[in-house]
């Protein structure tokens, strides 16, 4: 597919990342959120950029990090839902972004996802606004597991079965780009428990929008076997280990 020339340029940015107890690994995704944000304002400055944290049913502290990161910052929008619901969460979140935005404006407005217990890289958003102003309608990151506490075997698995590649064929919540007019139109992140992202990818591809991915706004993303979401990232690490382990004993 290739991109849609016609497509107007991004004049605003809505970041959405749910959180469901993520009080070890909120402080940092934030600030890797923030050091994107202000990237984009130095390189596009005409560009507004607003961040929605959606707090789902967290009982650590991950509210009190929210609320301590938003402390002033008009920008920054901290909602407490009680989904338990990572595809009721997304959508929740896009929601309340574009809640107040003008129909007109909704074509050149760019939702950027990520997660809680992710970093993005510094020049996240920058690069994401260049794909869209290309033309491109959704825009798939790429993740990489951070090596921090994870198993050296479980990683090299990972990466021969997922090599960071542009083109690649994964589609990743973490790191996923699409146009709110596009994003609506498509239905938006249905309530699944996991998997939302793939459902809501799979809804824009039949929809006609064009979709692109790329490793260059590769996000480092917990390598834990300990899964947030049923059949998520976390489950299928584990899935994976289980498999490598066996692999490990039978050669």
């Amino acid at each position: 597919m290739t991109p849609h020339r016609s497509r107007p340029a991004i004049s605003r940015v809505e970041v959405v990342m749910p959180v469901h107890d993520e009080e070890g690994h909120l402080g940092a995704a934030l600030s890797a959120l923030r050091s994107a944000s202000e990237a984009l304002a130095r390189r596009r400055p005409s560009v507004g950029v607003g961040i929605t944290v959606v707090l789902d049913h967290c009982t650590d502290r991950s509210a009190e990090i929210a609320d301590r990161f938003a402390g002033s910052r008009p920008a920054v929008r901290v909602l407490r839902r009680r989904f338990r619901n990572a595809g009721a969460s997304r959508a929740a979140g896009v929601a309340a972004a574009i809640r107040d935005l003008d129909s007109g404006t909704l074509d050149t407005t760019w939702l950027a996802n990520t997660d809680a217990d992710s970093r993005v890289p510094e020049s996240w958003l920058v690069r994401q606004l260049h794909f869209a102003d290309a033309g491109w309608d959704v825009l798939l990151g790429s993740v990489e597991p951070d090596s921090a506490g994870m198993d050296p075997e479980l990683l090299r698995s990972w990466r021969l079965r997922h090599p960071l590649e542009e083109r690649h064929g994964n589609v990743y919540g973490a790191n996923l780009g699409v146009r709110a007019s596009a994003y609506l139109q498509a239905g938006g992140f249905p309530p699944l428990p996991s998997s939302e992202d793939r459902a809501l990818v799979e809804l824009l591809r039949r929809r006609g929008f064009a979709v692109t991915a790329t490793d260059s706004t590769r996000v480092l993303t917990s390598g834990r076997t300990t899964a947030r979401a049923p059949h998520g990232f976390g489950s299928y690490l584990r899935a994976l280990g289980v498999e490598t382990a066996a692999a490990l004993r039978s050669s």
